[in-house]
Order: C-alpha cells, then structure tokens, then sequence
C-alpha cells in the first residue's frame, strides 16, 4: 500500500490478536481480526492477499471464491494438484482472478531470461538447470512446525524452495512434461517428513531437459542459479543480481539495484489485474504446470527403482571363461 497508491489496506487477520493489530497499525484505518470469515463479513474488500501455511491454501480460497473475492495467493497454489484444479474451475465460473505468488517472474533479470528464450534469442532450446543450495536450521522447523508435515506443507525444499526456479524453466520452454523422474534425501533433518534435498528431471516435448537440485541442508546459503542452454549461445541466472547471455561474445545483464523488488513488482502487476484487466504474469492455470511437475516427481521418488545387483558366481565364472579363453589363444599362438 505504500508503494503503490491505488492499494488500501482496510483489514488484516491472524489467528493471533496482537500480531493482527500491530500490523494494522500500519495502515490508517486497517481493522485487525483473529478469523478470516469475521472479516470477510464485516468488511467490503475488492481482494485478499494470501499468505497462509500451505494446506489452508485450499479451503480458504475456496471460501474466498464463493465469497466473491478476488485473490493473490502464496505459493503453491495448493498441496495437490486435484485441489488446485478445483480452485482454478471455481475461479472461471465465477470469473474472479487468483493469482499466486511465484514472484521470480517479476524478477527483471529472470523475466529478460525468459524472453530471450520465447524470442529464439537462443535459437532452439536444448536443456535447462536449476540449483537451490540453501541453508536452513532447526529454527526453520521449530518456528513453523507445518513445514515438517507432508499432510501440511506438502513437501520440502522441492516445493517450497525449489518451485520458484522450477517454475521459470518450465515457463521459458513453454513445453508439455511428459516425464519425471527424482531422488528425495534427508541428509540434515532426520526428524521431519518432508524432504531437506532433491534432485529431479523432466523430460519435455521435443526432446527438451530439465533437471533441478534443491537442498535446505548446505553449510551455508549459495545463490540459485538457472541455466538455459540452447543452438545459439545460453543464459546463466544467478541470484546474486547479475545475468551473463554467452553466445560469441559474451553479453552481461545485471538489473539496477534500485527501484522496487520483485515481491513489490508482483503485487503491483496484481492490483493492474483487479483494476485494469492487465494480464498478470502468474495466474492460478499458470500455476499449474510447475506442481503437476512436483507432484509427480514426489511419487517418483517413492516408487520401487531397478537396483544394479552383482551376482559374484556369475561375475566369477565370466571372468574365469575370460581368463581361459585368453589362457587358449595364447596356447594355440605358441
């Protein structure tokens, strides 16, 4: 709302009293309440900002939609994928806009990324990279003990993490997944449900790659970096604000470091939705592609892989048919 004029804030909620109202005190005006539907009912609101643990996603956006209200939802958009097609056909029939959070998109330098691609700056795209190394302690579960649960967050670092790189690959090939594979470990966190690394690939339409590492249990935070690779030269991201296009020359992008961030620029594109019918960059449908893609590389992770078995009997007789094979050559030269 302060930095961006047409944005009144005019209520807040949390289930605890005291951190509503001071935040409310921020805002001339602003009403705190402990129940989203006490305010919902007693206030007359254009859209509501979501920023919830993950599985309230669902149930209250769908109390939001039937309310009427627009939204702008946190990612994910929900923690299953049937959940969130549900939200996005209750969205159509009552032609409310949802968006969701993924805020990368209103980073400049991903965004020019992602143009370079769509634009054929690279020519045809071959293969994409992703890394997440990051750095979380116990204080990460401790403070917010649904990030531990499946049932409640819905995973790991892949989801909570890693979905934001994820998502701008998906989004720069524009492609159809039409198979995953991935590994989940817990090298770090041993007493919680939810993943602390992953490694994943997604095989595209046409041939085309992408593969992601996302880890919570590194010594220490490393920027993220994306890769695209393509016919013509390729992209290196890196969240240390600088952007390098390598083709015959090498090209250097880096964003100003002044002006609004990406989180403002998301929610200011939003507002432009409500008010303007702009077309903002991350609707609820847009939001699939990159869960499907999660939500599948979790089942993978827990299915019954090929194991590559040595049987030593077997190992010892091939080796000993060599080893007389090459004993009789040698007799036979002789």
């Amino acid at each position: 709302a302060k930095l961006n004029r047409k944005i009144q804030i005019v209520a807040c909620t949390d289930k605890q009293i005291e951190r509503a109202e001071k935040y409310a005190k921020y805002f001339k005006g602003a009403k705190a309440f402990s129940d989203y539907t006490e305010m919902i009912n007693a206030t007359q609101l254009d859209a509501v900002y979501l920023a919830v643990p993950h599985f309230l996603h669902y149930p209250i956006m769908k109390d939001l939609l039937n309310h009427n209200l627009n939204i702008l939802c946190e990612k994910p958009i929900t923690t299953t994928l049937e959940d969130a097609n549900h939200i996005v056909q209750l969205a159509e029939e009552k032609n409310l806009k949802v968006g969701i959070n993924y805020q990368y998109r209103y980073d400049k330098a991903c965004y020019r990324m992602v143009m370079a691609a769509r634009n054929n700056e690279l020519g045809e795209l071959y293969y994409g990279i992703c890394n997440i190394p990051w750095h979380r302690t116990d204080k990460y579960f401790n403070n917010s003990p649904w990030h531990k649960s499946i049932s409640q967050s819905g995973g790991g670092t892949l989801l909570t993490q890693g979905s934001h790189a994820l998502d701008i690959l998906l989004w720069a090939f524009n492609s159809k997944p039409i198979k995953v594979s991935a590994v989940t470990r817990n090298y770090k966190f041993k007493d919680v449900e939810v993943e602390d690394t992953a490694i994943g690939y997604i095989e595209l339409e046409n041939n085309k790659v992408i593969s992601i590492t996302s880890s919570m249990a590194n010594a220490k935070d490393q920027p993220i970096t994306i890769d695209l690779y393509g016919e013509k030269g390729s992209i290196h991201y890196t969240s240390n604000r600088s952007l390098k296009i390598k083709k015959a020359k090498i090209r250097h992008y880096r964003p100003s470091s002044k002006g609004i961030h990406a989180l403002a620029r998301s929610l200011n594109a939003y507002t432009d939705w409500v008010l303007n019918d702009t077309p903002y960059l991350c609707t609820a449908k847009d939001s699939l592609q990159v869960l499907e893609c999660i939500e599948m590389m979790y089942k993978d992770s827990k299915s019954e892989n090929i194991k590559i078995q040595l049987n030593v009997d077997n190992y010892k007789n091939a080796l000993k048919d060599i080893c007389d094979n090459y004993l009789s050559s040698r007799n036979e030269e002789s």
